[in-house]
C-alpha cells in the first residue's frame, strides 16, 4: 500500500500513538566537571609603553621560576606533581612538550636542568573541565570492534558534544551494547581523559587538514577531540557520525560545525578505527552553513548529502567529490505548526526496507524543538513518501528545563533488528536514549 505524505500519529481509540511505538530509556548522561585534560595556558602580553626592551609575561614567568634554587625548583616540582598526577595521564611528558612549545620565550634565557623545564611547561597549562557545562547533541555508530558478542547483540560509539567553560565545545565518546532483545548498556566512563597527538597539519586553500592520533590503550571514553585550528577555536559541534559503506569498506565519517568565534563553517571527519581522526574543510557553497549528514552510500555512484543552507528548509546535494558541496534541491520545507520557524535534520538517513528514514527537528513557538521523521524514496531521495504531522519526540515536563530549554535534538540515530536506537540530548544539557519499534512506526505511516 501507499504511504501517506502527510501521516499523523493520532492518539484515537484504535489508532497508533506515539507511545506505542517509542520508549523513553533511563540512560542519563550528565556532563562530569571532575573529568579535565590540561590545555595550553597563554598569558596575555601586557601593554607596553614607549619602552621597546619591555617583556611579555611569558618572560617574567620564565624568569621567576629560574630565580628558584635546585632545591626550591625540585620541591615545587614535586608539590605539582603530588596535586596534579592523578588526574592526568604521562603529565611529566605533558610538562615537557609544554616547555617545547614555549621555545620562543624560553630562547632568550640560556640552558635550563630538566626541572627546571618541567617546572616552566608546568606554569604554562591550565586544566580545563571539558564537559563541565553540557554533555548533549549525541550520534550512534555500530563499533568497529564487534569480536566476543552474544549472537544478536550489537556495541556501539556514541559521539557526543562537550562544553566547557567559555562555551567551547569538543568531542568525546562513549560505547555500549544493544542486546538481542533490544537492551541498552553504556560502558563506565573512564576516570581520565586524553587529548591526542597532532599526526600531521597541511595548509589548504580554504584551511588546514589535520590529522589527530590518540594511543590504543587509552579507553575510547578517555578520547576527546578538542579544537585544534582557527576555524574551530571556539568548538567542534554537533559532530553527525555515519558508518559509510563503499565496495566492501567501512569508514566512519562526521560532519561537524567549526566555530571559530565570529563565523561557522562545516568541516569532514574520517576514522577508521576511533583512534586516528582526519579533519578536514569542505568546500562549496552548501557547506558555509552548518547541520549537513552524509548518507551511508553512495546513490547513482555519488555521494549525497542533506543539508540545510538557507537556515530554513532541507536539501538533497549530490556530489563526485566528497569534500566539495554546491547547489542541491530543497525537499522538505517547514509545513506543520511546530517546525514553522525552521526545519533541519538530525543526523544521516537511515536506510529500511520501506526507504530512508530521516529523522528531523522542527522549531515551534517560543524556539520549542521537537523531532520527527520523514521517509524518502530508497531510489530517488528527492522523493517523500511521508511526513510526521506531529513530533515523534518532544519536550516532556521533566525535560523543559537545562542550558537551553524547551529542546530535545539528536545527532543520529541507527537501526538494529527491528528498532531504530535513538539517543537525544535534553536541553542541551545532558542526553538519554529512547527506542523505536520500526513496523509500528511504519505501520502509522500508511493510510
Amino acid at each position: 500500500r501507499r504511504l501517506n505524505p502527510n501521516f499523523i500519529f493520532q492518539r484515537a481509540e484504535g489508532t497508533v500513538s506515539q507511545a506505542t511505538f517509542l520508549n523513553r530509556q533511563a540512560l542519563y548522561l550528565r556532563p562530569d566537571p571532575a573529568r579535565v585534560i590540561v590545555r595550553p595556558f597563554k598569558p596575555a602580553t601586557e601593554p607596553r609603553d614607549l619602552n621597546p626592551t619591555d617583556k611579555t609575561r611569558a618572560n617574567h614567568i620564565v624568569e621567576r621560576v629560574l630565580a628558584l634554587d635546585s632545591e626550591a625548583a625540585a620541591s615545587q616540582l614535586a608539590d605539582v606533581l603530588e596535586n596534579f598526577l592523578g588526574r592526568h595521564r604521562n603529565l611529566l611528558e605533558t610538562f615537557e612538550a609544554r616547555a617545547d612549545e614555549m621555545e620562543g620565550a624560553l630562547a632568550a634565557h640560556g640552558t635550563f636542568s630538566k626541572i627546571q623545564r618541567q617546572l616552566i611547561g608546568a606554569y604554562f597549562l591550565n586544566e580545563y573541565s571539558f564537559e563541565a557545562s553540557a554533555l548533549f547533541n549525541p550520534s550512534i555508530v555500530p563499533h568497529p570492534d564487534q569480536s566476543g558478542l552474544p549472537e544478536g547483540a550489537l556495541r556501539f560509539v556514541l559521539s557526543l558534544r562537550a562544553v566547557g567553560e567559555g562555551h567551547v565545545s569538543s568531542l568525546t565518546f562513549r560505547a555500549g551494547t544493544i542486546g538481542a532483545d533490544g537492551s541498552i548498556s553504556v560502558d563506565p566512563t573512564a576516570r581520565l581523559a586524553s587529548s591526542p597527538r597532532i599526526g600531521y597539519r597541511i595548509s589548504g586553500p580554504v584551511g588546514d587538514d589535520v590529522e589527530v592520533i590518540f594511543k590504543p590503550d587509552e579507553d575510547i571514553s578517555e578520547r576527546i577531540i578538542f579544537p585544534v585550528t582557527e576555524s574551530q577555536s571556539h568548538g567542534i559541534e554537533d559532530a553527525r557520525f555515519v558508518e559509510f559503506s563503499d565496495g566492501g569498506r567501512k569508514t566512519y565519517y562526521a560532519t561537524y560545525t567549526a566555530y571559530s568565534g565570529t563565523a561557522i563553517r562545516s568541516e569532514l571527519i574520517e576514522t577508521s578505527d576511533f583512534m586516528s581522526f582526519r579533519m578536514t574543510p569542505l568546500q562549496g557553497a552548501a557547506a558555509r552553513n552548518k547541520g549537513m549528514a552524509l548518507f551511508p552510500r553512495r546513490i547513482d555512484g555519488k555521494y549525497a548529502m542533506i543539508a540545510r543552507q538557507d537556515n530554513e528548509n532541507l536539501y538533497l546535494i549530490y556530489s563526485s567529490d566528497l569534500y566539495r558541496w554546491d547547489g542541491g534541491e530543497a525537499i522538505l520545507k517547514p509545513q506543520f505548526p511546530w517546525e514553522f520557524v525552521q526545519i533541519g535534520n538530525c543526523g544521516s538517513p537511515i536506510e529500511l526496507d520501506e526507504g530512508w528514514l530521516l529523522l528531523t527537528h522542527g522549531v515551534g513557538p517560543v524556539r520549542k524543538y521537537s523531532i520527527g521523521a520523514a521517509l524518502l524514496d530508497k531510489n530517488d531521495p528527492s522523493k517523500v513518501l511521508a511526513r510526521s504531522r506531529e513530533p515523534l519526540l518532544r519536550p516532556e515536563p521533566s525535560e523543559r528545563e537545562g542550558y537551553v530549554p524547551n529542546v530535545v535534538y539528536t545527532c543520529g540515530a541507527m537501526r538494529h533488528n527491528d528498532q531504530i536506537i535513538l539517543p537525544y540530548a535534553v536541553s542541551d544539557t545532558f542526553s538519554n536514549f529512547a527506542t523505536i519499534k520500526i513496523s509500528s512506526l511504519m505501520q502509522a505511516m500508511r493510510n
